[in-house]
């Protein structure tokens, strides 16, 4: 179990380094140590307001097909930014394109270290 935390968080801090060198709205100030706080801080808060916003903004996740999830993932990121000093992101519609590329990154690594490491470990 701590093995698949450790990967997780590592996952998240490649995908939030990716979206840092291919967008210019997010920046990460302070080389990976900086990084690995940074995702350390936007797990912590996916972890506890992720579910309450998902929860709270579902009629309209239902209503847009899931699009708005892009929405709440980038307010998650926006309240990551607000906490961290170390993580700079756009306006609106660049924390909207970083959220997008994170979880894209995020689950195409998720899949690829899901596949290599077994469940059981």
């Amino acid at each position: 179990m701590v093995k698949r935390l450790l990967i997780y968080w590592v996952v998240l801090a490649a995908a939030l380094g990716l979206s840092a060198a291919l967008l210019d709205s997010v920046t990460i100030n302070g080389g990976l140590a900086a990084l690995l706080g940074v995702s350390l801080i936007f797990a912590v808060v996916n972890l506890l307001l992720g579910p309450i916003l998902r929860l709270i903004s579902l009629p309209l996740t239902v209503i847009t097909l899931g699009l708005f999830s892009l929405v709440v993932n980038g307010v998650l990121l926006a309240i990551t930014a607000g906490i961290s000093d170390n993580l700079d992101v756009g306006g609106f519609f660049g924390v909207i394109v970083a959220a997008l590329v994170i979880s894209v990154i995020q689950t195409v690594l998720g899949f690829v270290f899901g596949k290599l490491i077994p469940s059981g470990s």
